[in-house]
């Protein structure tokens, strides 16, 4: 059995909430073996307190968590990521820096839950659908069988994860 840890980068424009909520599950759900981080194209400079109030919720440790720009994880003697995943659809547009290490890449794309209207209940319940949603896709790539899977396949089942209609429960 392999000791080592996998590096993983969640994306976001703002790195506000889902790339921040992405990095907490993958270290909790990640069991040692998956160390989480996340940035963004534009950081917003602050965690959306909605995604803060929600991660403290459920017993994440939120004390490290800052919004960061992705250009950190580029420079020399950042950590080397394994993979790297977006999560909403304007920063899977953009132009990525070049990565170190060449990380494996997907497109998880999620609704911003900070732009939910209504009511606090209903803006309550986009934060929580969106951390849903990554707990499923996380918990389903934190059990792949990655010592097992050619890049190929891993690709293909990273991709795979990303899409509303393989993972039960999920809907476009």
């Amino acid at each position: 059995m392999s000791d080592k840890v996998y590096n993983v980068l969640f994306l976001c424009t703002h790195n506000s909430a889902r790339s921040v909520i992405g990095e907490c599950i993958v270290n909790r759900l990640g069991g040692g073996k998956f160390r989480g981080f996340s940035a963004g194209s534009s950081p917003r400079g602050e965690i959306n307190p909605y995604a803060l109030d929600l991660l403290r919720n459920q017993n994440y440790d939120v004390s490290s968590l800052r919004s960061k720009s992705w250009d950190e994880f580029a420079q020399p003697g950042a950590p080397e990521m394994d993979f790297v995943f977006t999560v909403c659809d304007s920063a899977a547009e953009e132009v990525c820096p070049i990565w170190p290490g060449q990380p494996m890449t997907a497109h998880w794309g999620l609704a911003d839950p900070s732009e939910a209207e209504g009511a606090e209940a209903e803006k309550r319940y986009a934060f929580a659908e969106a951390h849903r949603m990554l707990y499923q896709r996380i918990g389903i790539f934190v059990n792949l069988p990655l010592a097992s899977l050619d890049k190929l396949a891993l690709q293909k089942r990273i991709d795979d994860i990303g899409t509303p209609a393989s993972v039960p429960g999920q809907v476009a």
